[in-house]
């Protein structure tokens, strides 16, 4: 074999090998940037789960807070059975079950606060 082609042969080896280790590197670099997103996205992704918890257990206690005390539940229960607990009117009968408006504010009133 001719020295020359030799030559001419390692150079042309020289040249694919520089590249695909180009290629190699531009690979590389995506699969970092890639691994870097992948890393970042589960981060988020876990501090989203937690915010749902707090979310849902907020809800949850949320219902709680609208429940009534046992002092408006009492209230309530006179109400139901006719009287009113209206400072307006406390004590009396409600004629004909009708409802009152200021009973309802002092016994509902704050739920929704």
């Amino acid at each position: 074999m001719d020295k020359r082609a030799i030559y001419d042969g390692l150079a042309d080896l020289q040249q694919q090998l520089q590249r695909d280790l180009k290629e190699v590197t531009i690979l590389k670099e995506a699969v970092s940037k890639l691994v870097a997103e992948n890393a970042t996205l589960e981060m988020e992704n876990q501090h989203l789960r937690s915010h749902l918890l707090e979310v849902q257990k907020g809800l949850e206690s949320g219902t709680s807070k609208q429940e009534l005390s046992k002092a408006r539940m009492n209230l309530e229960k006179l109400y139901e059975e006719g009287f009113h607990v209206c400072n307006v009117l406390y004590g009396t009968r409600r004629e004909n079950e009708e409802e009152c408006a200021f009973c309802l504010e002092v016994i509902y009133g704050d739920r929704n606060k």
